[in-house]
């Protein structure tokens, strides 16, 4: 590392910063140092994966194949519940996932599943869902784009389809720059939603 930083190490510092600051100390609080080296590399790993795979050449996003999102999704599972259980114990920790304050006795036996499943289940679902759908539908909709404007300019002798075929690649660019951005917002959430079950698995009461 050097004192006056190349560009290479200004932007990994860059994005340090910004999983430090903007999430880890925002959302899991004084505790936070010890996430940092997960959150950035869980940010990293999926940021580049995202990117790496809208390029042309490759048009692979590793997150469109649903097996790459489920590990992340069970890491970070893992990660969150074992610090719940080892900062308050299976039980308790399991009461407090379960059990919200101030509910009813007899609204328990209804909420205490619903919060059961919630919390468990459709949690680390949720996130690798909500990656793999919006990498699978963004980069399947590039494909269609170049595929069927490609083959309305090869095979039709209607200027109106050439037209159509012309204008189905150049949005395809748009749609392309797009998926960059939503790259992005995605590696940004996953990592956002990961310090929030954190914080949540920390918190003494719900």
């Amino acid at each position: 590392m050097k004192i006056v930083p190349s560009k290479i190490q200004y932007g990994g510092e860059y994005v340090y910063n910004i999983i430090r600051n903007s999430i880890a100390r925002e959302v899991i609080g004084e505790n936070y140092h010890k996430y940092i080296p997960y959150l950035v590399a869980l940010f990293c790993f999926i940021l580049i994966n995202n990117w790496f795979g809208e390029f042309f050449l490759f048009m692979f996003p590793s997150f469109s194949k649903i097996g790459f999102v489920w590990g992340l999704a069970i890491l970070s599972w893992l990660l969150y519940n074992g610090v719940g259980i080892k900062k308050h114990g299976f039980l308790r920790y399991l009461k407090n996932m379960t059990v919200p304050k101030g509910v009813p006795g007899p609204l328990l036996i209804l909420v205490a599943p619903l919060e059961f499943i919630s919390n468990f289940i459709i949690r680390p679902v949720s996130l690798a869902l909500r990656l793999f759908a919006n990498l699978f539908a963004g980069h399947l909709l590039v494909v269609i784009f170049v595929v069927a404007g490609s083959w309305l300019i090869r095979v039709s002798r209607n200027g109106i389809y050439n037209v159509a075929g012309g204008f189905s690649v150049l949005l395809s660019f748009g749609i392309f720059a797009l998926e960059l951005l939503v790259g992005f917002l995605q590696a940004y959430i996953f990592t956002i939603l990961t310090a929030q079950y954190v914080s949540s698995a920390e918190a003494d009461e719900h």
